[in-house]
């Protein structure tokens, strides 16, 4: 998996619209994101966006929201390095219960100390192996020139991109530090790919203006790279920040829509009237239930289309006409018109499971012609 689009971190998931997972994934459609990073860890032991009080990991169902509607969801985790193996050991071990699509390493101001170079060395060789097949990246200082003690070509070596912090803060001149960032993490000995984060926030009386972070995010596209983060949702979904987000969310990155969420996509293939395509957003073991019957596995399902486009409802349009998310679920309600009579009372429950549909319910009476 990639990164390219727009991503946003997100640092304390009950600071986001009060931690509802359903709100959100509205609001991360809303802004048109490919991705979410959620912090999950915070050095050797501390499990982070976990209830302590009541013992519940608030991830699983944000990252089950967010996975559900076409967003990848990568863990962040900031690291001390006074105990590199148990740094370790907790990345694998969240990043892979967690099924997550990435890992992100934050490292920063302890890696100056020179006794911590053996304990990267350490960490990428532990992470490394315990993350086979899972992107990594590596967050940290927007200028490697002036932090220089910053092992960074030992982090990058195990790495699979490069996440400068290019903040900008106390300036107003996005363009020029992207420009200096990307120039000298390129000139890094185990250069990566960049994806650098933005600003949207505000800081000791300092915020960049909408039009910077706009210009911020045109800079990085002329310069080619693949996507752009901002930091973070915490602050950018506040009333206060809502200029900065409005300008992320209204901000085109790729010629092509971000992905659409599944009822949209299941609308859009009805309208095509191929069951086959239609079938294919299904789960190999899904049920498709209607108030007379239950049905189980996508060929059966795709059998039930061919019917719905050649009698029930032959050269049909169909068009949705509410959504409301919760979680893994869609509530939807649609009204369609055809050859053979028009539905206005459509209303069907959609249950996801990695990205397909694992149950639907159907509720719709046909109204025929007089």
């Amino acid at each position: 998996m990639t990164i390219a689009g727009k991503g946003y971190y997100l640092w304390k998931i009950p600071q986001v619209a009060r931690g509802d997972p359903s709100a959100i994934v509205a609001r991360a459609l809303e802004a048109g994101l490919t991705h979410v990073l959620i912090k999950i860890a915070d050095g050797p032991n501390w499990v982070y966006n976990y209830d302590y009080a009541t013992k519940t990991d608030l991830v699983p169902p944000v990252r089950d929201a967010l996975q559900s509607a076409g967003i990848k969801v990568w863990g962040w985790h900031y690291i001390w390095g006074d105990d590199p193996v148990g740094e370790a050991r907790l990345a694998v071990n969240r990043v892979r219960s967690l099924n997550l699509d990435g890992y992100v390493i934050d490292a920063e101001s302890q890696f100056k100390d020179p006794d911590k170079k053996s304990a990267a060395e350490r960490f990428m060789r532990d992470l490394k192996s315990g993350l086979t097949g899972i992107p990594i990246g590596f967050s940290s200082y927007r200028y490697p020139r002036l932090h220089p003690e910053v092992p960074y070509d030992i982090f990058l070596q195990g790495c699979d991109y490069a996440l400068p912090q290019v903040y900008f803060e106390l300036a107003h001149n996005p363009e020029e530090q992207l420009a200096m960032s990307v120039e000298q993490y390129y000139a890094l000995k185990n250069a990566r790919p960049i994806v650098p984060t933005g600003p949207t926030y505000h800081h000791n009386g300092w915020r960049p203006s909408a039009d910077e972070v706009e210009r911020f995010m045109h800079k990085a596209k002329a310069m080619g790279l693949e996507g752009v983060n901002f930091w973070s949702m915490d602050f950018a979904t506040q009333d206060s920040m809502a200029d900065l987000w409005r300008t992320v969310a209204g901000f085109q990155w790729s010629k092509d829509p971000p992905p659409a969420d599944m009822p949209e996509r299941l609308v859009e293939l009805l309208n095509q009237r191929d069951a086959g395509q239609v079938a294919a957003l299904y789960t190999d073991r899904a049920a498709h239930v209607t108030g007379a019957r239950t049905i189980v596995g996508r060929e059966l399902i795709e059998a039930w289309y061919k019917a719905l486009f050649k009698k029930l409802l032959p050269k049909a349009r169909f068009e949705m006409t509410s959504k409301s998310i919760s979680g893994r679920s869609r509530h939807v309600t649609w009204k369609a018109s055809s050859d053979n009579g028009s539905v206005s009372d459509g209303n069907d429950t959609l249950g996801l499971q990695d990205g397909l549909i694992q149950y639907h319910y159907t509720y719709f009476t046909i109204t025929h012609p007089a």
